[in-house]
């Protein structure tokens, strides 16, 4: 009863901030875009965040007519960019790439000076990036079973690195308690820099996106071993799923999309959304999207906002079982 109420009170809130948006005078946006706009990437350069918000800035530049300007501020699970997005201007010069976690998982983690519910209009969906369990080379396993296996009879002896409170670091966590293992978590502020003393082997796995660890697999630095979607992946049909192997009872996905200041003009929202979804349904857009096995999502705004509302309880659940904290 009370996850229904959160979630009522979850998809109230932002449909409030999408009719807010709506009742911004559409004069407010004439001319727009007619400067920079700038997209707060809140992870480091070269991790999964970042490697869908540049392919989306892209085809976003071009169909706008202006430069979309990339700034990462990483660190603190997020938070520290998507704060700064929060205090901005709202007159769509500021955005965020935001995800599940922006809504989910950072404010039961964080203390957090800002509502997200309250500060951020959705503007688009972008994409799912599934994830994947993978050990590097330093750990010599090769199957899900046998990792458990040495984890189980070498507590505290494995690794695993990822930010804190982002939802690969929070499915890893529910897999060492579905598997009964203890597998140290190594913080790091992002994917690229992780993914980097993994494939040095500093580090021995990590649960991240399938758009920055497939290209490792497929070159043989990294072994998959699990994914954590509903079906097994036509690039690994040989992996299966966590589902399947018993260690999670159903699948996670990260899921990413841009956000805007609330009280962003209206008219710049549908503007944003417009020119991003023809971008998603570009044939050269889902092509550089299905080289990474990445999967594009066309949305309203309202949609967008539903989804919002659908996955966050799934997520705070997930904080809840595991016992995850802001700080290790």
């Amino acid at each position: 009863m009370k996850e229904r109420r959160e979630h009522s009170v979850t998809r109230a809130v932002l449909s409030a901030a999408i009719a807010m948006a709506l009742a911004t005078g559409a004069a407010h946006a004439q001319g727009y875009p007619d400067r920079p706009i700038k997209l707060v990437v809140p992870f480091p350069a070269g991790g999964a965040t970042d490697t869908t918000a540049r392919l989306v800035a892209q085809r976003l530049q071009a169909s706008l007519g202006q430069t979309i300007v990339i700034e990462n501020q990483g660190g603190a699970g997020g938070t520290i960019g998507t704060r700064q997005v929060a205090r901005s201007v709202p007159d769509g010069y500021t955005l965020l790439m935001g995800s599940i976690g922006t809504f989910g998982s950072q404010p039961l983690l964080y203390r957090l000076d800002y509502d997200p519910y309250k500060a951020f209009v959705p503007v688009a969906t972008l994409v799912i990036d599934k994830l994947v369990l993978v050990a590097g080379p330093s750990l010599r396993v090769k199957t899900i079973g046998e990792l458990v296996q040495y984890a189980r009879a070498n507590p505290g002896r494995l690794n695993y690195g990822n930010a804190i409170g982002i939802g690969p670091h929070l499915v890893a966590e529910l897999f060492k308690i579905r598997s009964a293992t203890n597998i140290v978590h190594i913080p790091y502020r992002g994917g690229a820099p992780m993914i980097s003393d993994l494939l040095a082997g500093q580090i021995d796995m990590t649960v991240n996106g399938k758009s920055v660890l497939l290209p490792h697999i497929q070159a043989g630095k990294l072994r998959a071993l699990a994914v954590s979607s509903a079906q097994r992946w036509p690039e690994l049909p040989e992996v299966p799923t966590l589902v399947e192997a018993g260690y999670l009872d159903a699948p996670y996905d990260a899921m990413f999309g841009m956000v805007a200041p609330a009280g962003t003009p209206a008219a710049v929202i549908d503007k944003l959304n417009g020119a991003i979804n023809d971008g998603l349904r570009s044939p050269e857009m889902r092509a550089s999207f299905a080289q990474l096995g990445i999967e594009p999502i066309v949305t309203s705004p309202q949609e967008f906002a539903a989804i919002i509302a659908q996955e966050v309880p799934k997520w705070a659940e997930v904080v809840r079982i595991t016992g995850v904290k802001a700080a290790e």
